[in-house]
C-alpha cells in the first residue's frame, strides 16, 4: 500500500538512495568490490548448506545451526546487494515506497534472526563443552527444532512490528535516504511526523535482540572458557578452543556493528558511519562466515573435499 493511500499528507511515492561516492572511478571499483563479495557470499553459503546436507557425519546440532546461519546470510545479502549493484552500475537510485518497506522488513528480519541464532549457537557450545554427558538429551533434534523455530518466529515478529510502525509515518518532504539501502535509522530522519514511538521501539528491539543476546552469549562463553582452562592437557584445550574461536570471532564482529548502528540516537546518527557498519554486517559478514567456519573446521573441510570429489567424478562420467 502506498503512503498516499494510507495518509493524504503523504506525498512521497518513491525514495532516492544516496549510495556512496558519486565519482565514476570509485563507483566502478565499488561495483567490482561488492560484486565479488556478493558472489563469494552466495557460493560460500550455498556450498556450506549443500555440504552439511549431504554429509551425514555433519548432522549434529552445531552444523544444523550453521545451515540456518547460511540461509540467513543469503537472505541478508540478496536483500541488500542487488539494489546496491544497480545503483553503482546503472545509477538507478530510486526505490518505490513498497520496495523500500519490503527491503527494510527482510533486512531487519535477517539481522534479528542472526542475533538470536548466535545465542542458540553459543548455548550449543556451552552444553557440548560444559555438559558433555547430557549433550544428546539437552540438544536433541526436538530441542534444536524448537530453538530454530523460536529464532525465525521471534525475528519475523520483531521485523513486522518495526515495519508496521514505519508504515504509519508520513513522508511528505525530502525523499533522499542517505544510505545504500532502506534501513530504519536513516528512514526515520526524513519522516515528516513524530518518530518518538519508532525511536522507543528501535531501542527496545536493539536491547532485546542485540544487547540481551550478546550478554547471554558472553555468559555462555565465560562458562566455556572457565571449563576449558580446567582441562589438563594442552591438546584438549586446543581442540576445545578451536570449536569456539570461529563462532566468537563472528559474534564479536556482528554484535559490535549492529549495536552501534541501531542504538545511536537519531540526533547523533552519522550516515557515513552507518554506511560503513552496514557494509560489515550486510555484505562482509555473509561473505566471511562460510570462510571462517569452513577454513577453521577440519570436519567441514573433509566433507567439502568429499562432496567436490563426488561432483568431479560425476562430471567426468
Amino acid at each position: 500500500m502506498s503512503p498516499k493511500v494510507m495518509n493524504n499528507q503523504s506525498l512521497v511515492m518513491e525514495f532516492i538512495l544516496q549510495g556512496f561516492s558519486e565519482t565514476p572511478q570509485l563507483q566502478f571499483l565499488s561495483f567490482i568490490f561488492f560484486l565479488i563479495l556478493y558472489s563469494m557470499a552466495l557460493c560460500g553459503n550455498f556450498l556450506i548448506v549443500m555440504v552439511i546436507t549431504f554429509s551425514s557425519r555433519l548432522h549434529t546440532p552445531m552444523y544444523f545451526f550453521l545451515v540456518n546461519l547460511s540461509v540467513l546470510d543469503v537472505v541478508c545479502a540478496c536483500t541488500v546487494v542487488p539494489k546496491l549493484l544497480g545503483i553503482l552500475v546503472a545509477e538507478k537510485r530510486t526505490i518505490s515506497y513498497e520496495g523500500c518497506m519490503t527491503q527494510m522488513f527482510f533486512l531487519t528480519w535477517s539481522v534479528a534472526a542472526e542475533l538470536l541464532l548466535f545465542t542458540a549457537m553459543a548455548y550449543d557450545r556451552y552444553v557440548a563443552i560444559c555438559q558433555p554427558l547430557h549433550y544428546s538429551s539437552m540438544m536433541s533434534p526436538r530441542v534444536c527444532a524448537v530453538l530454530a523455530g523460536a529464532v525465525w518466529s521471534i525475528s519475523v515478529l520483531g521485523a513486522g512490528i518495526n515495519t508496521c510502525l514505519i508504515l504509519r509515518l508520513t513522508f511528505c518532504g525530502p525523499n533522499v535516504i542517505d544510505h545504500f539501502f532502506c534501513e530504519i535509522p536513516p528512514i526515520l530522519l526524513i519522516s515528516c511526523s513524530s518518530t518518538y514511538v519508532n525511536d522507543i521501539m528501535t531501542i527496545v528491539a536493539d536491547i532485546f535482540f542485540a544487547d540481551f543476546n550478546f550478554l547471554l552469549t558472553m555468559v555462555s562463553y565465560s562458562f566455556i572458557i572457565s571449563t576449558i582452562l580446567k582441562i589438563r592437557t594442552a591438546e584438549g584445550k586446543r581442540r576445545a578452543f578451536s570449536t569456539c574461536s570461529s563462532h566468537l570471532t563472528v559474534v564479536t564482529m556482528y554484535y559490535s556493528t549492529v549495536i552501534y548502528a541501531y542504538l545511536s540516537p537519531s540526533s547523533s546518527y552519522s550516515p557515513e558511519v552507518g554506511k560503513i557498519l552496514a557494509v560489515i554486517y550486510s555484505t562482509v559478514s555473509p561473505t566471511l562466515n562460510p570462510l571462517i567456519y569452513s577454513l577453521r573446521n577440519k570436519d567441514v573441510k573433509a566433507a567439502l573435499k568429499k562432496v567436490l570429489m563426488i561432483m568431479l567424478e560425476k562430471l567426468n562420467c
